[in-house]
């Protein structure tokens, strides 16, 4: 049975990654052509395919626009320069689309075998992957997408804010459900080897981040948010690096890094002057784990960290040095692929100790996330680190905001979902930068949609305000 189960998940995750979405009504079919299947079945590729997809993205977009490795050369244009296509968010939106054909799938598996702990683990899914769509986003088709076989071929949008009270309202329903006493039995999973509770400790951790991320316009999130930390018998979070959701990504078939070739990671780019530049002042060991060192233009005298300028305006001849690259073994497996850290937990608490929201010591945490953002790397936090004034929590939020930018480095599109909700860390701004030097708060909806999908997608834009990579979506700043 356990063989069986493997082709057949085997098979899943082959059809799901080859398949080619490109319209709304292909988008609302079901991938695996499977009759009958269990949970465990579609788990692991969903895992994989979207934790893949992110861990690439993070280096394809989120990397550039928010200043932490750039094309080079690059004498013009490009997403380092605020300069986002139409189809900047096409692979964003068909791949979060496709993916969650495949957890309605496994939801409804779960449920049809009466298994709580993988209609929990479903349903947490289906929050992460909609919370990454709607902030990228806005408004999206949520209520009835992927029901195509009941007869919804164009679906309507729902606002932000009704996405984001059914997922935090799955999320708590998810908590409710799992059964620490039951074995999951559908195969091991690759994220946490079928551990119920570290899966219920995601579920929280992640209702914690989306909490957080509308606390600029939910009157309740502080509040909730004060809640499940208080309570770790009924909420429990992530309490150690051991515990995050981070996939280790192998290496043997079909768990291969996202980068076929680990050389395009490095072809044509570019620590960026801003971030290797907070680095130095920090004095902070990641910055061997993360790039090489600068060197000569002959290639052969190093000359420490250094990266370029943001948005340069001129031609790779400006510079008079071979600027500081990305580290090649980062995509080389083993590797892992972020999803949500005890990092991002332990500066949520600083963040919400920091605004008087709970009663704790918010350097305690702030010291925290930065040692356990450290660790998840694999770096050890020097003894002094904290002696750096540089490094030293001064009890504001933009040196908090500084140090979980840098710990959400690789984490799909969340420095950018943080710095929409804060404004921090404050971005550098240059001549030659595009969109008058703003930095874009989301994707343009694909022109598929705006073409099968027309009179939905006129109400959406008529209800924001426009389709331009410069509207806001409900919860920012």
């Amino acid at each position: 049975m356990k063989n069986i189960l493997l082709i057949c998940s085997a098979i899943t995750f082959m059809m799901s990654v080859n398949s080619c979405v490109y319209d709304f009504d292909e988008l609302n079919t079901n991938p695996n052509l499977i009759d009958r299947v269990s949970p465990g079945t579609l788990l692991n590729p969903i895992l994989y395919g979207v934790t893949s997809f992110n861990t690439s993205r993070a280096d394809a977009f989120t990397f550039q626009l928010m200043q932490v490795a750039l094309p080079f050369p690059s004498a013009a244009g490009g997403i380092h320069r605020y300069d986002l296509t139409e189809s900047a968010g096409n692979s964003t939106w068909n791949t979060y689309y496709r993916w969650l054909i495949n957890i309605k799938e496994m939801e409804t598996a779960a449920i049809a075998a009466q298994d709580p702990n993988y209609e929990a683990i479903a349903l947490t899914l289906k929050a992460w992957v909609y919370s990454l769509l709607t902030d990228s986003f806005g408004d999206v088709p949520f209520y009835e997408a992927s029901k195509a076989e009941e007869g919804v071929l164009r679906a309507r949008f729902d606002t932000q804010q009704e996405i984001y009270e059914a997922i935090l309202k799955d999320l708590e329903i998810a908590n409710s459900l799992y059964d620490l006493q039951r074995n999951m039995i559908y195969g091991e999973d690759i994220l946490f080897q079928n551990n119920v509770a570290r899966w219920q400790k995601f579920t929280n951790s992640l209702h914690l981040r989306l909490l957080l991320r509308i606390s600029n316009k939910h009157t309740d999130a502080y509040s909730r948010m004060a809640e499940i930390i208080s309570q770790p018998a009924v909420y429990p979070i992530f309490s150690s690096n051991e515990e995050s959701a981070v996939l280790k990504i192998t290496g043997v078939a079909p768990n291969l890094s996202p980068w076929g070739r680990a050389i395009d990671f490095t072809t044509f780019r570019s620590m960026s002057e801003f971030f290797i530049d907070h680095l130095n002042q920090l004095n902070d060991p990641r910055r061997a784990k993360f790039s090489t060192q600068a060197r000569e233009l002959d290639g052969q005298s190093i000359i420490g960290y250094k990266g370029i300028p943001s948005g340069y305006a001129s031609n790779e001849s400006a510079f008079q040095f071979q600027p500081s690259n990305h580290n090649i073994a980062l995509v080389q497996a083993p590797m892992i692929g972020l999803i949500l850290t005890y990092a991002e937990v332990e500066f949520i608490k600083a963040e919400l100790a920091l605004k008087g929201h709970i009663a704790a010591n918010a350097k305690s945490h702030y010291e925290a996330g930065v040692k356990a953002a450290m660790a998840i790397w694999g770096v050890q936090l020097p003894n002094e680190y904290f002696t750096n004034p540089a490094a030293a929590f001064n009890n504001t939020i933009e040196r908090l905001m500084l140090q979980k930018y840098i710990g959400l480095y690789f984490n799909d599109y969340q420095q950018w979902f943080e710095y929409r909700r804060t404004g921090y860390p404050v971005l550098p701004k240059a001549a030659g930068m595009l969109n008058d030097q703003k930095v874009p708060v989301r994707f343009r909806y694909p022109v598929d949609v705006q073409l099968h999908n027309r009179a939905n997608y006129n109400d959406a834009v008529a209800r924001m305000g426009g389709d331009n990579i410069n509207i806001k979506v409900w919860w920012e700043m």
